[in-house]
């Protein structure tokens, strides 16, 4: 598996992966109506301005056969939160490929420079969670979002740097 930056050419993968995997990781917590109105096309026009402006590290995984199956992104934090200064915006990984050591290694290629601390924003009903435990995340925050018109908790990790 290759854990690389990533380019225009990948905006399809990308997309695909991001659509899939909230259809498979939010089901019974994203209201259904949601994740069946989910298009490959709007996450592509969301993606194809993101990797070129350059503004946040994009980093994909890759098979052999080139083939995304997943990805992450991180840049400057979004909003202010304690002393971080550095945020995880997303990671998504394809359900046949979770659990290989994958996620570490697409977040230690976005991690910050200098691997300083960062954030990172999650559904608190999200089995993801654990994940950022095993990095060494830390609950610091919570908040209630819309999605569908439903109020969902969102957990707020800290992660400490040098991954």
């Amino acid at each position: 598996m290759q854990i690389r930056k990533a380019i225009l050419n990948d905006v399809p993968g990308i997309a695909q992966v991001h659509v899939d995997s909230w259809r498979s990781t939010y089901r019974g917590i994203v209201p259904d109506d949601v994740l069946d109105h989910l298009s490959y096309e709007e996450k592509r026009k969301l993606w194809t301005p993101l990797i070129q402006s350059g503004q946040s590290r994009i980093a994909v995984a890759e098979t052999p056969a080139g083939k995304i199956v997943g990805f992450a992104s991180g840049g400057p934090i979004r909003n202010r939160l304690s002393s971080y200064q550095e945020e995880l915006y997303a990671i998504y990984i394809l359900p046949d490929y979770q659990q290989q050591g994958i996620g570490q290694r697409l977040v230690r290629e976005v991690s910050p420079p200098e691997q300083a601390s960062f954030l990172v924003w999650v559904l608190a009903d999200n089995p993801a969670c654990r994940f950022y435990e095993r990095l060494g995340g830390k609950q610091i925050g919570t908040e209630t979002i819309t999605i569908g018109g439903i109020p969902l908790e969102e957990v707020a990790y800290g992660i400490p740097g040098r991954l």
